[in-house]
C-alpha cells in the first residue's frame, strides 16, 4: 500500500491473526503462553528495535517494529481472554492519555516551546498520579544502569541532590573507600553492596556533567568489542586461533603480554 494511503487500517488483521493462533484449534505453543512467559520476549523485541534504530537500516526497523507490535497484540489478547482488557482498550487508553497531555494541541492552552511542553506534561502526569511516590514511575525491570539514572533524575527534581558536581564526585571517592574496606574484609555480600553504591554514585556524577551513563557505558562496550575483535583477528593470524579445551571451546594459552600488544595496536588504529 502506498505510504500516503497508510492510516493504520491493517492493524485489525494482526488482531485477527492473533485470535486465530489462540483459538482452540490454533497454535499449541501460542496457546501455552502467559503474560509472564511473554515478558522476556517483550524485552528482547524492544531491544532489537533499538538496535535497528541505531543501525540506520529502515527495512530492519520495519521488521522489528512488527515483532514488537505482535507482543502488544499478543498481551492484549491474553488480557481479553482473562476478561481484564482488550486491544481496543489498550489503544483507547493511550489515545486519551496523549490528548490529555497535549492541551496545547487539543485544547486552548498556549506554550512557548519544547521546555514548556515538557513542564506541562510532567504537571499533568503528576495530577493524574497524585498518590504515587516520586520513584513509582520508574520501572523496576529497566536495565539497572538506566534505572539508576532515571531514579537520580526523579529525586533531583524534588531537591534531593547536591548543588553541583563536586558533591557527587566526593561521593564516588567515599563509596570507593567503602568498597576497598569491604574487599579487604573479604565479605562478598558487602562487596556486592558497596560495588552497587559505587556504580550508583558514578551515575549521579555523569548526570551532573550532562552525560548519559547508559550511552557512556554502551560506547565503552562498543570500543571494547571492536578492540577485542582486533585481538582475536591477530591471534588467528599469528597463532591459528585460540587454544581449545577438551570441550572444544576457546581457552587460556595466549600470553597476556601478547594480547595486550594486540590491544594497543587496536587503540593506535582507531580514528
Amino acid at each position: 500500500m502506498p505510504l500516503a494511503e497508510q492510516n493504520g487500517q491493517t492493524f485489525p488483521s494482526l488482531v485477527a491473526l492473533m485470535r486465530r493462533l489462540l483459538a482452540p484449534d490454533g497454535c499449541p505453543w501460542d496457546r501455552e503462553q502467559s503474560m509472564a512467559s511473554l515478558r522476556k520476549y517483550v524485552l528482547e523485541e524492544a531491544c532489537e528495535v533499538i538496535d535497528a534504530i541505531d543501525s540506520g537500516d529502515r527495512e530492519h526497523l520495519r521488521e522489528e517494529l512488527g515483532d514488537l507490535a505482535l507482543q502488544v497484540v499478543f498481551l492484549a489478547e491474553l488480557g481479553n481472554a482473562e476478561s481484564s482488557f482488550g486491544p481496543d482498550d489498550v489503544v483507547r487508553a493511550i489515545v486519551e492519555k496523549l490528548v490529555r497531555r497535549h492541551p496545547h494541541v487539543f485544547a486552548d492552552e498556549t506554550v512557548t516551546g519544547t521546555e514548556h511542553v515538557l513542564e506541562n506534561w510532567e504537571r499533568i502526569k503528576a495530577n493524574e498520579k497524585a498518590n504515587r511516590g516520586v520513584l513509582d514511575g520508574v520501572p523496576r525491570s529497566l536495565p539497572a544502569l538506566y534505572r539508576a539514572q532515571r531514579m537520580s533524575e526523579k529525586v533531583a527534581r524534588v531537591g534531593f541532590d547536591w548543588p553541583d558536581g563536586r558533591g557527587s564526585r566526593e561521593k564516588v571517592s567515599e563509596e570507593l573507600g567503602e568498597l576497598d574496606a569491604a574487599i579487604s574484609e573479604g565479605d562478598k555480600q558487602r562487596i556486592q553492596s558497596e560495588l552497587g553504591d559505587v556504580l550508583f554514585a558514578l551515575v549521579n556524577l555523569s548526570r551532573h556533567h550532562g552525560i548519559d551513563a547508559e550511552e557512556a557505558l554502551k560506547g565503552t562496550c562498543d570500543r571494547f568489542s571492536r578492540r577485542f575483535g582486533h585481538v582475536e583477528a591477530r591471534v588467528k593470524q599469528e597463532r591459528g586461533g585460540w587454544p581449545r579445551g577438551s570441550d572444544g571451546k576457546p581457552g587460556i594459552g595466549i600470553a597476556l603480554e601478547v594480547m595486550d600488544g594486540y590491544w594497543e595496536e587496536a587503540k593506535r588504529n582507531e580514528p
